[in-house]
């Protein structure tokens, strides 16, 4: 009997990703693009959605020549970065270019909010004020001129599955990142859009992650993929995090990528007076990719700075990473005793790498020994917040690209519970496979059910 494909679509911050699997969960290939991000002045990132096509419709097409004449994928499944979306008008045409996460844009908006909005914003969106969440962006657009009357906001994965042919919807997890989602009505915050001037209609309607959306019908659409069932997997953080089953209520899973979030699932969700005092902390307290649970979403910006690090030594491929990582392991352990390095730039709210080197003979392994260090110093701060709310975590499963060097996994396990490694290279991706199969097979392949996947 051949086997059933699916496929999960990864819009990362660094890559775009599509894996394919049976409906039992057994890798078939991968294939991967970079993300076309244009790069701006002072930190500044968006992509058009006319670029996001063009990779969308390359990786697609380069997926269907690698598989079997004939072949049909049955459903596929869409995660991706939160924050980042497009606003489209009534026409669906595409109002603006979307903005990074980390672009900085929108952060004079937010500043700017009347105080009683800024003292709400943690404890009705579970989010700190900041640039960093979409309402930012949005107000920065209108800062600029832009009407936003009639516009709908769709996120990354949402547009994508939209682009596929899909229905034009929200899901939970991904509106959580918003800024415009009210954690406790699971509605639009309309104090926050009043301000703004615009309607609750700039969400669409919201559904699960994994609703069926559809089927992939738009004439760009390689054969294989004709027909096959559309959903939205949710936010990229919180599907790898189900992509090896269930994390435990006391345990971490630590997503290593671009940005590197810790997460906690919660049957309940935290009350607004938590989510304030987490929010002081940079942490989020959002909705999960399962329906009725929540998540805490403690994030620094660790791969941001690592990569920008390799990059100041003109390193961009994986030998080079390795070398220096067994450059870095080979340190001593008081290599970084004197002091002589200071880091800054992990922090959630900045992504500024800089570096002060106070002493000469410094090597190029000692700084990113440095710039890992700091890292922990950042995730060591969240741990202590996360502890006052809720009983201190006993496992931790790191994913994510960075979890790839030794030099991160032995430092992380200094300051992390029970550390094991996943063993997927795709967690996201795969992830996302779940619960393109579960539109097929429901009753065989709830996330609960889910095998773990680590390795020590």
């Amino acid at each position: 009997m051949t086997a059933r494909l699916v496929a999960g679509l990864d819009l990362g911050s660094t890559g775009v990703k599509m894996l394919v699997a049976d409906v039992d969960g057994s890798e078939i290939l991968i294939e991967s693009r970079p993300t076309p991000w244009r790069n701006g002045p002072g930190g500044t990132t968006d992509m058009d959605a006319a670029a996001l096509e063009a990779v969308v419709v390359d990786l697609m097409s380069a997926v269907a020549r690698r598989l079997p004449d004939d072949t049909r994928i049955e459903a596929v499944a869409v995660s991706g970065m939160g924050e980042t979306g497009f606003l489209v008008d009534p026409a669906g045409a595409v109002a603006a270019p979307a903005f990074a996460w980390f672009d900085p844009r929108g952060g004079a908006e937010m500043a700017a909010l009347p105080e009683h909005l800024r003292g709400d914003f943690p404890a009705h969106t579970g989010l700190p004020v900041g640039a960093q969440v979409s309402v930012a962006k949005i107000a920065h657009l209108r800062t600029e001129g832009l009407d936003l009357t009639g516009l709908r906001w769709f996120n990354l994965p949402e547009f994508v599955v939209r682009m596929l042919g899909g229905a034009e919807v929200g899901e939970y997890s991904l509106a959580s990142r918003t800024g415009l989602l009210d954690q406790d009505t699971g509605g639009p915050w309309t104090a926050l859009l009043d301000h703004l001037g615009i309607g609750d209609d700039i969400l669409p309607a919201l559904v699960d992650a994994g609703t069926d959306l559809g089927s992939a019908d738009t004439a760009w659409l390689p054969a294989a993929f004709t027909g096959a069932r559309l959903t939205v997997a949710g936010h990229d953080h919180l599907v790898s995090a189900e992509a090896g089953g269930a994390i435990p209520a006391d345990g971490y899973h630590v997503s290593m990528g671009t940005a590197e979030v810790l997460l906690r699932v919660l049957d309940e969700p935290p009350s607004a007076q938590a989510r304030a005092r987490l929010a002081e902390h940079l942490i989020n307290a959002v909705r999960h990719v399962v329906p009725g649970k929540h998540v805490l979403v403690a994030g620094v910006k660790t791969g941001l700075i690592m990569r920008r690090t390799l990059q100041m030594f003109d390193i961009s491929d994986r030998d080079g990473r390795d070398r220096l990582d067994d450059r870095v392991c080979a340190l001593p352990q008081d290599a970084l005793a004197h002091g002589g390095i200071e880091v800054t730039g992990a922090r959630n709210d900045d992504g500024v790498l800089s570096l002060t080197v106070r002493t000469d003979g410094v090597s190029s392994a000692e700084i990113f020994a440095a710039v890992v260090e700091h890292g922990n110093d950042e995730i060591v701060r969240l741990i202590a917040a996360l502890d006052r709310e809720i009983a201190p975590a006993r496992s931790t499963v790191l994913t994510g690209g960075w979890s790839g060097m030794r030099c991160v996994r032995d430092a992380r396990a200094r300051i992390l519970p029970a550390v094991t490694v996943s063993t997927r290279s795709q967690d996201t991706a795969y992830g996302a496979t779940r619960f393109a199969a579960r539109l097929l097979a429901p009753h065989l392949l709830a996330p609960h059910l889910m095998a773990t996947d680590a390795v020590v």
